[in-house]
């Protein structure tokens, strides 16, 4: 048993306090001490209504806020001892404001519980995390657009099952990604809007006695809107788990790119040189130059996508309402924010400063018969012979090619004719991988001049988002 006194905050129900395996168990402090800010600007917040709804006298108020922001220099200059037997960063603050301003600091609990207090907290934080991967996504995005721009006509093989399949523009590939990052940034923007509910208010779990404003301090605190149940109110995660589902969703996309990364600038590609800054050497092999950084931003999509998978477990099964489970959701919303982050920023940097073998990517796409359909399209549009058979006739001139070890335009027109009579000198002139990128032109193709029109737009919507953001702040 332990020889230790109550908790002076919550104790009057014990006689002693916890065993000193408790105390690690059921501390949080180590962690959301991160939420210092977000604490006292809800307790601010809190304490504001408070006065205003006369139910704490204005000179208490004046203390009270006067020793939190006392409390958040301390803090913020490292003289705060955080202390364990507190268990959170709301105990932490409230003791310690007891300490600058004496009784006052008992009133600020007045109509609130930890309940509705963690969740504001945490919502308030989730929603600035947003806006910071936001503020990443929008410099990546940039990069890749700036890279697209620079390589818009550079050819490349284009993959399908890892084949070579037709040749598209470097420029066009790297505008997928901005496609997909563009979603992300859509998701988080979305998730922002569920994420910005006040639930201060609520108290732990059935509402107040006390004649409250919920939506004073929603406005104070720059929420969108304000709870509908108390119940609700306290006891749910799914803004956290829609939070990581983003963040996974990003991260695995980010992993795409990465994974791209490693193989194009490995020796028997050689498409791209990535910067001296973000790879390594080996501790045996001279020679090795390796791509550490995008690695581990591949490798780190497997954390942030296992933190939504554990909060997602954490949440199946919890009843109504609040229960002490939900403290998981801190470590698992850190560790994603803190990982994603760290990632988009140096694949930022990655991308700007990698460099471009055009060449290599231009033998690469020339080679593996990828103007084959070019030359099954030519015969549909030229010879107008349909399309399943102008197929047949490319795979059998595909096998002669394969035989002999060249490619299609290396080909006689004499054994071309042997498979198909009517093919004539002109179809040489499809078998490049030039006219074969310049040809799509079709909405969203590869065509050099659609890569321009998809940069010149994705920029602007980039800049208009970065905008917006910038004066929603």
């Amino acid at each position: 048993m332990s020889n230790k006194k109550s908790n002076p905050m919550w104790g009057g129900r014990f006689t002693v306090g916890f065993d000193e395996v408790m105390e690690k168990i059921n501390a949080s402090i180590d962690f959301d001490k991160r939420l210092y800010n977000q604490d006292i600007n809800g307790s601010i917040g809190h304490c504001k209504m408070l006065v205003l709804k006369k139910i704490l006298d204005e000179a208490d108020g004046r203390k009270i806020i006067e020793g939190l922001q006392q409390v958040r220099k301390e803090i913020e200059s490292g003289q705060f001892n955080f202390r364990h037997d507190l268990e959170d960063i709301h105990m932490n603050v409230e003791a310690r404001l007891f300490e600058c301003i004496g009784e006052p600091a008992k009133r600020l609990h007045t109509a609130r519980s930890r309940n509705d207090q963690v969740t504001t907290d945490l919502r308030l934080w989730i929603r600035e995390a947003i806006d910071n991967l936001r503020d990443e996504l929008k410099l990546l995005q940039s990069a890749l657009i700036n890279k697209a721009e620079e390589q818009y006509d550079t050819v490349m093989p284009g993959f399908t099952h890892m084949q070579t399949a037709q040749p598209v523009t470097l420029g066009h590939h790297l505008m997928a990604y901005v496609e997909m990052l563009t979603r992300d940034d859509e998701r988080l923007e979305d998730c922002r809007k569920r994420v910005n509910t006040s639930p201060l208010g609520a108290a732990a779990l059935a509402g107040t006695p006390y004649p409250t404003d919920p939506f004073l301090t929603a406005s104070e605190l720059a929420f969108d809107r304000v709870f509908r149940n108390s119940l609700d109110a306290v006891s749910d995660r799914d803004y956290v788990i829609e939070f990581l589902f983003a963040c996974s969703l990003c991260a695995i996309h980010l992993s795409r790119l990465c994974e791209e990364l490693v193989i194009w600038c490995s020796s028997q590609y050689k498409f791209i040189v990535l910067p001296d800054s973000f790879t390594t050497g080996s501790s045996i092999m001279p020679q090795k130059k390796n791509p550490d950084a995008a690695e581990l931003i591949r490798a780190k999509s497997g954390r942030v996508t296992g933190n939504l998978i554990a909060m997602m477990m954490i949440m199946k099964a919890i009843p109504l309402s609040y229960n002490k489970d939900m403290q998981e959701d801190k470590e698992t919303s850190f560790d994603s924010y803190d990982t994603l982050l760290i990632s988009l920023k140096a694949l930022s940097i990655m991308i700007s400063e990698m460099t471009v073998n055009r060449q290599a990517m231009r033998n690469a796409a020339e080679a593996g018969f990828s103007v084959a359909t070019d030359l099954a399209d030519w015969l549909v549009t030229k010879l107008n012979i349909p399309f399943r058979k102008a197929h047949h006739i490319t795979g059998s001139l595909v096998k002669i090619a394969e035989d002999k070890n060249i490619m299609l335009n290396q080909l006689t027109l004499e054994e071309m004719k042997s498979i198909e009579p009517s093919i004539t000198e002109e179809v040489f002139n499809v078998l490049n991988v030039d006219f074969s990128v310049k040809s799509r032109k079709s909405f969203g193709g590869t065509a050099p001049d659609n890569v321009l029109f998809a940069i010149a737009e994705a920029r602007k919507r980039v800049e208009i988002k970065q905008s917006n953001q910038v004066v929603a702040k």
